[in-house]
């Protein structure tokens, strides 16, 4: 190789290098750029979330499975449904228990409303017969007595001959009849004074009415109450998502049979979510719990997200190989979860990088993080 040749390979072999040092020096400052004012850190990682773990509350075989990973979930939708035919059966023995006895529930309400309305008549009506009796009697006490004494004038008279002897006996013929009258008026006084005493009973046959009412109904709401068991137990076999959120992970697959507490998938609230970062150990002393910060995303580089931060890590760590850091020196880090106060449209999502300016100091103004 001559001496030109191997001076233009020098030469080009220092360009190149010239060019990568160049570069390298240009994404250096395009990485890590101007530090941001003292009153405000900048940190930078992924967004996570608070995960759920929806699980049956019942055992059963999964007939379906409505949901999957990376599937966006509304609250209360449903995302795995197990068979529910045993208890389907066992919903139209209730149902059918249910309506009997409602149905002599409502009877017994019926015959409840018609005896108090019977029972006051057929006291009145008894009351009624008594005082009646009563009066029978005495006019019938009043004619024997008159009649007794005719009978002993008219015997008096006829032993003396003032009248004759037939006139006396027609006398004593009145005095047995209305003795008789009496008898009768006595008898028909006891039998009203009975009717009475039934017709009284009446209030105890209320009574018992109310009784067997209120037995009746018991049995009515425990068939009510085996009733909502079951449709409580239909309606766990539908699992639904206990908050509005994205799938990140399914457990299970139809035709398994799972016991209770079984997890089926995975949830990541969108409501509830945060942004990891991991602050140096020189700048972890600025930062309390509370202070507000600016979430900042690629995807939304003029839309910024209010956070709080609501945990700082009491232990530091060495940096995790998967965060880079503006500073190489430091190695020791403290992680920091900061909160979306707010995620508008659920635009934010697990997984998505984020920058944080975070901000210690109230007098210094918010700027955007250096990129």
């Amino acid at each position: 190789m001559d001496n030109t040749k191997f001076k233009k390979q020098i030469f080009i072999g220092l360009i190149i290098i010239a060019v990568a040092a160049g570069a390298y020096v240009g994404i250096k400052k395009a990485a890590f750029g101007k530090p941001l004012p003292d009153g405000l850190i900048q940190a930078n990682g992924r967004i996570e979330g608070e995960t759920h773990v929806v699980a049956t509350k019942s055992a059963g075989r999964i007939n379906k499975i409505l949901a999957d990973e990376g599937d966006s979930v509304k609250a209360g939708q449903i995302l795995a449904e197990l068979d529910d035919s045993q208890l389907r059966a066992k919903k139209g023995q209730a149902e059918s228990a249910l309506k009997a006895a409602e149905a002599k529930l409502e009877a017994s309400r019926t015959a409840l409303a018609t005896l108090k309305k019977e029972v006051p008549l057929t006291i009145d009506k008894a009351n009624a017969g008594v005082r009646h009796s009563k009066a029978v009697l005495a006019k019938t006490k009043a004619s024997e007595n008159q009649n007794s004494k005719d009978a002993s004038r008219f015997k008096a008279l006829a032993d003396e001959g003032t009248v004759g002897k037939q006139k006396s006996e027609q006398v004593n013929l009145a005095w047995e009849a209305a003795r008789s009258d009496r008898e009768s008026a006595e008898t028909g006084l006891v039998q009203a004074e009975k009717m009475l005493e039934e017709a009284m009973l009446g209030n105890e046959r209320i009574k018992a009415k109310e009784d067997e009412i209120k037995a009746v109904s018991a049995q009515a709401d425990q068939a009510r109450s085996a009733l909502d068991e079951i449709m409580s137990v239909i309606s766990d076999l539908s699992v639904k998502a206990p908050s509005e959120g994205i799938i990140t992970t399914r457990i299970s697959n139809p035709g398994e049979v799972l016991a209770p507490g079984s997890p089926l998938f995975t949830l990541v609230d969108l409501d509830g979510l945060f942004l990891k970062v991991y602050v140096p150990e020189k700048e972890i002393g600025k930062l309390k719990l509370g202070l507000k910060a600016k979430i900042h995303t690629d995807s939304m580089p003029d839309k910024p997200f209010d956070g709080t931060v609501k945990y700082i890590s009491s232990k530091a760590e060495f940096t995790p190989k998967e965060v880079q850091t503006a500073d190489e020196r430091v190695k020791l880090v403290y992680t920091v979860k900061i909160y979306v106060d707010k995620n508008e449209g659920h635009s934010l999502t697990p997984g998505i990088p984020a920058d944080a300016v975070i901000r210690w100091d109230d007098k210094v103004e918010w700027m955007k993080p250096n990129q």
